[in-house]
């Protein structure tokens, strides 16, 4: 059934039936031909080092080694500038550091890359970048700072001792309420906590306190997230539980509309699916950006038609890179229907646009290619539609994440699961 779902979704939005990935790096006249029809991007920079690994955790990551790290250095260096004849004067208009733990490379040559890439793109954004507890002491917050980042986050995931000792994070309530605290003390414009909900045995009300013990700190965002099971990873692996059901989607949505509730009373806005902040600050956001450029081992870059994977071994991203040649593992052309289907799911991720904004970026008008869609939806609540601007209603945000884990997580489960056992695949299908 959830295959049929699959398919049938994928086909209704983006025409085809399948999407293959294919180990193919673009030519440089491919490559220039699309970055001339880009008058501006985002840029997202990987950092595939930790000093654990998560069961829970889908995301490219090794575990922390000084001389790889070292050697990645160099290697992100030699990409910048593999980009940068193609990249040339264009403005970036956002920066995303993500992991991995970016902050395991803080004293190993993060800022050398950071000022690198200032040096050889044209920033026009803050930086946000997302970090680890443990390493927001006084002096690594103040090297943070010292390197231009603007907006941090943390993965906090939890604040019962029983849930992080489930989830097997390495620190104690206590400490982690400490390291968010330091870090909403060093002036930056956005400090994003991430927890998560709806975690084995955990009950409504230790949601709600953990909510509630956040908004108190006057913490400027919270993005609040059920976990998701992967089955390439360990949790996965592990023969838990599935994603969805009727019991747990009914357990995630009593407490997302309890976490809502607490939000909302305190202030806060909805800015994507899992976000709230609060009023007046700047959100902490990730790439949800319309066009973007990916740096480092995993990284993605969506462009106009083109959409570039970046091998997911460290080494083998490393050794391509020494080669002189970027470490792009797959690709796939995106026909106008398949870029009109990622555009328009990114903008509804979060939660709210203009109709005008399609109409700049395709040239037609949104109501001519999905107003069939945008009718139904709005019929069952899960969007407004004002006539010039669309915007998800909560219960729209809450089933926009459903139907993700029958979509999302099986492709991503296909393509990172494939690309993180085989660094140089042929192709994936998805």
């Amino acid at each position: 059934m959830e295959r049929m779902v699959r398919q049938l979704l994928l086909r209704a939005l983006t025409g085809k039936r399948e999407i293959t990935l294919r180990r193919r790096i673009p030519s440089r006249s491919d490559l220039h031909a699309e970055f001339d029809r880009i008058a501006s991007l985002g840029l997202y920079l990987h950092i595939p080092f930790c000093e654990q690994i998560c069961s829970y955790c889908p995301y490219n990551k090794e575990l922390f080694r000084r001389d790889l790290a070292e050697r990645y250095v160099v290697a992100v260096k030699k990409e910048v500038d593999l980009y940068a004849d193609v990249v040339r004067d264009r403005p970036i208009t956002s920066f995303y550091i993500g992991g991995g733990t970016p902050t395991t490379m803080l004293a190993y040559g993060l800022g050398e890359i950071v000022e690198h890439i200032r040096s050889v793109f044209r920033l026009r954004c803050d930086i946000h970048m997302e970090s680890h507890p443990n390493h927001l002491c006084e002096d690594s917050l103040s090297l943070i700072r010292s390197i231009g980042v603007e907006h941090l986050s943390m993965g906090v995931e939890a604040l019962q001792e029983r849930h992080l000792r489930a989830l097997g994070r390495p620190y104690t309530v206590a400490s982690v309420m400490d390291a968010v605290g330091r870090a909403m003390s060093h002036g930056f414009k956005c400090v994003n906590v991430d927890v998560m909900f709806a975690l084995p045995g955990q009950t409504r009300k230790e949601a709600e306190e953990t909510g509630r013990a956040l908004v108190r700190m006057g913490v400027d965002q919270i993005a609040a997230y059920p976990l998701f099971r992967f089955p390439y990873t360990r949790l996965g692996r592990n023969g838990q539980p599935k994603n969805h059901g009727l019991s747990l989607a009914l357990k995630r949505r009593t407490m997302l509309r309890s976490l809502e509730q607490v939000f909302y009373r305190a202030g806060y806005e909805r800015t994507s699916v899992w976000a709230f902040t609060r009023r007046g600050v700047p959100r902490y956001c990730s790439v949800t950006v319309p066009l973007y450029l990916g740096l480092g081992a995993s990284g993605g870059s969506y462009l106009r038609g083109l959409f570039l994977l970046n091998t997911f071994g460290v080494s083998e991203y490393a050794r391509a890179l020494e080669r002189g040649r970027l470490p792009i593992a797959l690709s796939v052309n995106l026909t106008e229907r398949m870029q009109q289907a990622g555009w328009l799911y990114w903008r509804i991720y979060e939660t709210s646009f203009a109709k005008s904004d399609y109409q700049e970026r395709f040239g037609t008008d949104i109501d001519d290619a999905y107003g069939t869609w945008l009718k139904i939806l709005e019929l069952l609540r899960l969007l407004k539609d004002d006539g010039s601007r669309i915007a998800l209603s909560d219960s729209g945000a809450f089933w926009l994440h459903a139907l993700e884990d029958v979509l999302s997580i099986d492709y991503i489960s296909k393509l990172w699961g494939t690309s993180k056992r085989e660094p140089w695949p042929d192709q994936i299908a998805l």
